[in-house]
């Protein structure tokens, strides 16, 4: 007989075909199809508008989809959507705290609303808010706590009946750097209990922290792979253009031949090329040409943004 442990690795946690939703003048999300594996973080990537919090909201069953299917946690989606409603958990981007309760008394209605025995819930509790480092606060009115607390306390109520898929809007925005990270180790902790994370962010690097990764855009899906296999799938170089004027640097090196995109960065340009060792004496001669200081051009490794701007701007073609 298949051990439960097996059959989890065989099954997918989430499983998506063909999800489709539209609205009034604009298609959300087109023909979407991926699946997440039980300890795993899958991360939905894209700016806004690209579909992330409408595919999250079908697949946490409380908005219908237009055509496809949705299996989470072994539970249709689609045709029950509250079958797996004690299988999972759903943090929106602004999840429902109640402000003017504490954060003991928050984590117990969710735990009363999930139907969590009390010494469970007590055991629990503490283990998470630990692991939170938020253990202190359990008196503190949540209106009261930072922004990254907030996130934090939203977090540890999602997780407070032991859901086995866990969906995460755009859970990170706002976040200090600090609580990033405290929110991050949180999800590690669970992947390594087995549960399966689908998490969104319009932020392009933090997908590396995802073992894989669908980038979205206008709906659609462009790339689904991990971040080292999406990287190298660029076929092309990247050129880091350092210089104090990035702005004037990207206007001396747009149309220049052999480029296939160009990307803003703190201290320069990343600029997506065909052959890095013709493009780098050509580019800085015509920066010379124009005055324009810069600091270096050099060869540099792609990054998921590299390889995201690359295909929205004509560089590449939707994955298949």
């Amino acid at each position: 007989m298949m051990t439960d442990r097996l059959q989890s690795a065989i099954t997918p946690a989430i499983s998506v075909e063909g999800l489709t939703k539209s609205f009034p003048g604009v298609r959300a999300v087109h023909a979407l199809s991926f699946k997440v594996r039980a300890g795993e973080i899958f991360g939905l990537v894209g700016p806004d508008g690209a579909g992330k919090t409408t595919t999250l909201r079908m697949l946490a069953g409380i908005m219908p989809p237009d055509a496809g299917k949705a299996v989470v946690a072994n539970h249709d989606v689609v045709r029950d959507p509250e079958g797996a409603k004690h299988s999972l958990s759903y943090m929106p981007q602004r999840f429902g705290l109640y402000e003017d309760l504490t954060v003991d008394e928050n984590i117990r209605f969710y735990a009363d609303l999930f139907g969590v025995r009390k010494a469970e819930r007590s055991t629990r509790a503490a283990q998470l808010l630990q692991a939170a480092g938020m253990s202190e606060f359990r008196t503190r009115m949540a209106g009261q706590l930072s922004g990254g607390m907030k996130q934090k306390l939203g977090l540890v109520c999602a997780l407070i009946h032991r859901p086995k898929v866990i969906l995460l809007d755009e859970p990170t925005t706002g976040v200090d750097p600090v609580s990033r990270r405290d929110f991050w180790r949180i999800l590690y902790e669970l992947v390594a209990e087995g549960v399966a994370i689908l998490t969104s962010t319009a932020y392009l690097d933090e997908a590396e922290r995802c073992h894989r990764v669908a980038l979205l855009h206008q709906g659609k899906l462009l790339f689904c792979d991990t971040p080292a296999n999406l990287k190298a799938r660029l076929g092309k170089d990247v050129l880091s253009v350092t210089s104090a004027e990035s702005r004037l640097l990207r206007h001396s090196l747009e149309g220049a031949e052999g480029i296939s995109s160009l990307v803003l960065t703190g201290d320069g340009l990343h600029v997506v090329v065909d052959h890095a060792t013709q493009r780098i004496p050509e580019f800085k001669a015509r920066l010379r040409r124009a005055g324009v200081h810069f600091d270096a051009v050099q060869q540099v490794a792609p990054t998921i943004e590299d390889l995201f701007v690359d295909a929205v701007s004509g560089g590449d073609r939707p994955y298949a």
